[in-house]
């Protein structure tokens, strides 16, 4: 009786761990032995338990980075970048990076813009979403909005 009790809460339990929700507006990257099979979107999954695991759990809605940068020769900049992903399929090799992804790619155009001589804080801002956005693009994550603080 007791074999029997324990397979019985063995199998429902494989079966509770079987079953993955992914609530909406997000999406689960399912893994299988280290590789990627699938994107799970939202609504209810049946997955293989003990051989599937989630890896990433990616939120589709906009998300918020603050920065504060330093540049030779200029004033500090302070500022926020707003992104999302847009191909979770893209960036799911880089969701766990990706907010420092993005600080090297606003240093890197900074710096590009402080070449290029001083602005209007606007007209920077607008260069430096273009910019983010030739490089984040081919990563599935798109920048949709960049806000500099006023210089103190």
């Amino acid at each position: 009786m007791t074999v029997l009790t324990l397979t019985l809460i063995t199998v429902f339990s494989l079966a509770a761990v079987a079953v993955k929700r992914v609530p909406a507006g997000q999406v689960y990257s399912l893994y299988r032995n280290g590789k990627q099979v699938r994107l799970l979107q939202p609504g209810t999954h049946v997955v293989m338990p003990l051989l599937d695991r989630v890896g990433h759990r990616i939120d589709l809605g906009g998300r918020m980075l603050r920065f504060d940068a330093s540049l030779a020769e200029t004033k500090p900049v302070h500022g926020t970048v707003y992104w999302q992903v847009l191909e979770p399929e893209r960036a799911d090799a880089v969701i766990e990076q990706a907010d420092q992804l993005i600080r090297y790619s606003v240093l890197d155009a900074l710096q590009a813009e402080a070449e290029a001589g001083q602005q209007e804080r606007r007209q920077v801002a607008a260069h430096l979403k273009s910019s983010l956005n030739q490089q984040l693009r081919e990563r599935g994550v798109m920048v949709t909005r960049v806000e500099l603080d006023a210089a103190a």
